[in-house]
């Protein structure tokens, strides 16, 4: 009951005008977003979050409109996957496998049509368990101390560093880097400096925003640059759209199979959605066997990780409200967000700012609505955007950067800082070393520190204390195990995995 009445005060936040007009209008961004190869919704969030301060969003509606590109990216990455055979983001790599020889065979729209449905599917059953599992994940989080919450915090780098690359040392050396940067800054215990080089500027720490939207943004305008603005074209014609009946029944097992596994995938902390697309398109191969023909274009290759990666969108927010540790790259970003508008997530935000929680989530389930409305009739919209140039959208990502971040600090420091973010992440990418350890880093190193000060105080110095207690010895072994497992998984299960030309 206390479920349903807190649904129905978001539902009252959701449905108010400005609010239903922000989630309709993140649904169109966040498509378009996720359309163009190589943005994806970490990038796409990253850029717009200036936005909501410079047109001064209060917490909900900021929330509600990032969320909605968030779920309306991981819609719209489908798109370029099948027409293209590139894959809007890493989670819709999967996708590639059968949605490009699905287009290639003449069901283009099909695919599309099949895609979203299973993407409307699986992001509306995690919707409705962020409802059941997050009040209750609530509850456990009131009996974590510091030792429990410092090895909470290791499970986050652990895991997300293990998923988010090929090469356990390469995260683990971005996630120093990342907790490095959240040292400086004056120290809120001696008061004494700490590695701001006599920089008054640094005094306050280095804004995670300003790092974010270099990291993400500015680094992605340094490849287009050198890419030196390519255009991308349509491989495969687009003529009719049809709602494919009998895929969409025929599939109805994998879109449910799937979302649930993509779920769990999403509210491990640091899996994520490109997890929960390749273990349920894995699934889903190893049940059909050798005559699913898997890989040369049949609908439940579509449908499952399209079904699986949405499913991992929604369960990732599970964590990041609950427990202030992000599911993912993208949640990571978001959490951020929640942090600049003062909102603490935690289990003390049901009870503390349930119009928050709450009229997010009623938004989620109207803009999942929204998603599959808009994504039917609109595909061939979308894919004319496809076509957007280079030279038409590099000056656009790099205003909206540097304009956002200066009416939000109104420092041209910043905006120096913001450009070095960039070559930072341009060099680490082309190093292969992950960007979002870093950004994880940031956020969590000056909380992870107070933690394991508090453990200390505590204890009066033993470090057996942070081992003392039953949750944080299984969160030890899970973190270790997140770190480690990915190293032999990646063994066992990569297989070359061939994309039809």
């Amino acid at each position: 009951m206390d479920i349903l009445s807190n649904l129905a005060m978001g539902f009252g936040v959701a449905l108010s005008p400005f609010t239903l007009m922000l989630a309709v209008i993140g649904c169109f961004i966040g498509t378009i977003v996720g359309a163009l190869p190589g943005l994806g919704p970490s990038n796409g969030v990253a850029i717009l979050i200036p936005i909501t301060f410079t047109v001064g969003l209060d917490a909900t509606s900021a929330l509600v409109l990032m969320t909605a590109v968030y779920y309306g990216a991981m819609y719209g990455g489908r798109i370029s996957s099948i027409l293209l055979n590139i894959p809007g983001d890493e989670p819709a790599l999967m996708t590639t496998l059968d949605g490009y020889p699905m287009a290639k065979a003449g069901r283009a729209g099909d695919a599309l049509v099949l895609s979203g449905v299973a993407s409307f599917v699986g992001a509306f059953l995690a919707t409705l368990g962020l409802i059941v599992l997050a009040p209750l994940l609530a509850r456990v989080a009131f009996v974590f101390g510091p030792a429990e919450y410092f090895a909470l915090y290791m499970l986050a780098f652990a895991t997300l560093g293990g998923m988010s690359s090929n090469n356990q040392a390469k995260a683990a050396i971005a996630s120093c880097i990342g907790l490095g940067i959240a040292m400086i800054g004056v120290d809120n215990n001696s008061g004494l400096p700490r590695l701001t080089g006599g920089n008054l500027h640094l005094y306050d720490g280095v804004d995670f925003l300003v790092a974010i939207v270099g990291l993400f943004a500015i680094a992605e305008v340094f490849f287009f640059i050198e890419s030196h603005g390519k255009n991308t074209s349509i491989g495969v014609k687009l003529d009719k759209v049809t709602i494919p009946w009998k895929d969409i029944v025929e599939t109805k097992w994998t879109m449910l199979r799937c979302s649930l596994i993509g779920f769990i995938a999403g509210v491990l902390p640091g899996a994520g959605a490109s997890l929960g697309s390749f273990l349920s398109y894995m699934t889903e191969k190893s049940i059909a066997g050798e005559e699913g023909k898997f890989g040369t274009g049949v609908p439940k290759g579509v449908a499952a990780p399209e079904a699986g990666n949405n499913a991992a969108a929604g369960g990732a927010l599970v964590p990041m409200l609950t427990l202030g540790v992000p599911g993912s790259g993208t949640t990571a970003v978001l959490l951020a967000l929640l942090m600049t508008l003062n909102i603490t997530p935690g289990p003390t935000l049901f009870t503390e700012r349930p119009e928050v929680v709450w009229g997010l989530i009623a938004s989620l389930l109207i803009a999942n609505v929204v998603l599959l409305l808009m994504n039917v009739p609109m595909v061939k919209v979308f894919v004319k955007i496809l076509m957007v140039p280079p030279w038409v959208l590099l000056p656009g990502v790099t205003m909206v950067s540097f304009v956002g971040i200066y009416s939000l600090s109104g420092s041209y420091f910043d905006l120096l800082l913001m450009v070095a973010f960039g070559a930072l992440g341009f060099v680490l990418r082309k190093l292969d070393v992950p960007t979002v350890p870093i950004i994880l880093g940031i956020l969590l190193g000056g909380h992870m520190e107070d933690a394991l000060r508090r453990a200390m105080v505590l204890s009066d110095g033993e470090i057996g204390y942070l081992f003392s207690s039953p949750i944080s010895i299984g969160l030890w072994l899970v973190a270790v195990a997140g770190f480690v497992a990915p190293m032999f998984l990646r063994k066992v299960l990569k297989k070359p995995q061939r994309i039809t030309d």
